[in-house]
């Protein structure tokens, strides 16, 4: 029997939650978005994602409430894509999922979070443990692990080389002019 292309015969969150979120490249656009990438070139080059599955999965994320697309420039018309509450609430589980990941498939440490306001890294839940409370998301600061490339090719990794609150906009360097 043929794998069917969606889920609309199981009685299940999880599968209604896979339509949204379960292609390929969608969660990591979600996860860009929270390290601060809100512009379609950044997206691009960050995630080597072709431009047409880029430009399929921002118009769904944006179709569902996830992001939020808003003009930042009008001659030429450019747009930058938000997250949302709906978006900000997939935090949880993309963190939960990256934890998952770590300690089954990976022992490198890319990326560390901390509480902005003890530098205390965040428990498995969000949470503070030393100041015994779940983080706000505009109160954690992401830093770069020892597990990262220090000389990333593209703009996108340089700028996340330095420790930054997550939602941040992300500004990365203009580029090189040859002489």
């Amino acid at each position: 029997m043929a794998l069917g292309k969606d889920y609309v015969t199981q009685e299940c969150s999880i599968a209604r939650a896979l339509e949204i979120v379960g292609e390929r490249w969608t969660l990591l656009v979600v996860r860009d978005a929270f390290y601060g990438v809100r512009r379609y070139n950044d997206f691009l080059v960050h995630l080597g994602i072709p431009r047409a599955v880029l430009a399929a999965r921002l118009q769904t994320l944006t179709a569902e409430g996830i992001l939020e697309k808003r003009r930042y420039q009008q001659s030429p018309p450019r747009d930058e894509y938000v997250l949302t509450e709906r978006g900000i609430s997939l935090w949880p589980t993309l963190r939960a999922l990256g934890r998952w990941g770590r300690e089954h498939f990976s022992e490198a440490r890319w990326r560390y979070f901390r509480h902005v306001d003890c530098g205390t890294e965040l428990g498995p839940y969000g949470e503070c443990p030393a100041c015994r409370t779940v983080v706000p998301l505009e109160d954690v600061v992401m830093e770069p692990g020892p597990g990262l490339d220090r000389d990333p090719a593209d703009p996108v990794s340089r700028a996340l080389l330095k420790p930054r609150r997550l939602l941040e906009p992300l500004e990365t360097e203009p580029a090189q002019e040859s002489s």
